[in-house]
């Protein structure tokens, strides 16, 4: 795995890795999907309005990539390049048997319904499986996420489950259910160290 992560290109959008020079884009998103968003995630801390929180996240991000644990996109348009519409990461990136990681997202509220979260994650998938060599991906979501659980199904994800009280988020514990996707060209065993 390189130690620069690369970016990716897709028909109508740019997947940039993580980055701190990208602190001020990656909180306007934030800011301006707040409402959006957050019933999906955590509940914020006093400082995840701000630019230095952002810019710990991204050299995080960065320096997680470096270490093999994750990779994690922004994504922009080439109309307004500065603009962050989208997010995608794949983190708890485990190797030896497992090979396998956790896939997470979340796309701009004016941007929703236009097929560019379908189109990142096409192309994310394919560097997790192409370039990452990883077997498996992990996908989790709310069971009232009526907008996950299609887009899910549309790129091949399979429901293994659900887990009661899953994730602490939004104030409350929240069911979720457990998908996954396999790497349909993996022919390789793990290499165990």
């Amino acid at each position: 795995m390189s130690l620069i992560q690369p970016a990716l290109d897709t028909a109508r959008l740019k997947l940039l890795p993580a980055h701190p020079d990208l602190a001020a884009a990656a909180l306007d998103y934030y800011r301006r999907n707040r409402a959006h968003l957050e019933p999906w995630g955590p509940t914020p801390g006093p400082q995840y309005y701000s630019e230095e929180y952002w810019r710990s996240q991204l050299r995080q991000g960065a320096r997680s990539w470096m270490e093999g644990h994750s990779a994690r996109f922004l994504l922009t348009m080439p109309a307004e390049p500065e603009r962050i519409v989208g997010t995608v990461g794949f983190s708890n990136i485990v190797r030896g048997v497992f090979q396998a990681c956790h896939l997470g997202y979340g796309i701009d509220r004016a941007r929703e319904g236009q097929g560019l979260m379908r189109e990142a994650l096409q192309s994310a998938i394919a560097f997790a499986f192409d370039e990452l060599k990883l077997h498996r991906i992990q996908a989790n979501y709310q069971p009232d996420n009526a907008r996950s659980a299609a887009l899910l199904q549309r790129l091949g994800f399979s429901v293994e489950g659900q887990a009661k009280d899953y994730l602490f988020l939004d104030g409350a514990w929240r069911d979720h259910v457990l998908t996954s996707l396999t790497n349909p060209n993996f022919n390789g065993r793990p290499l165990l160290g």
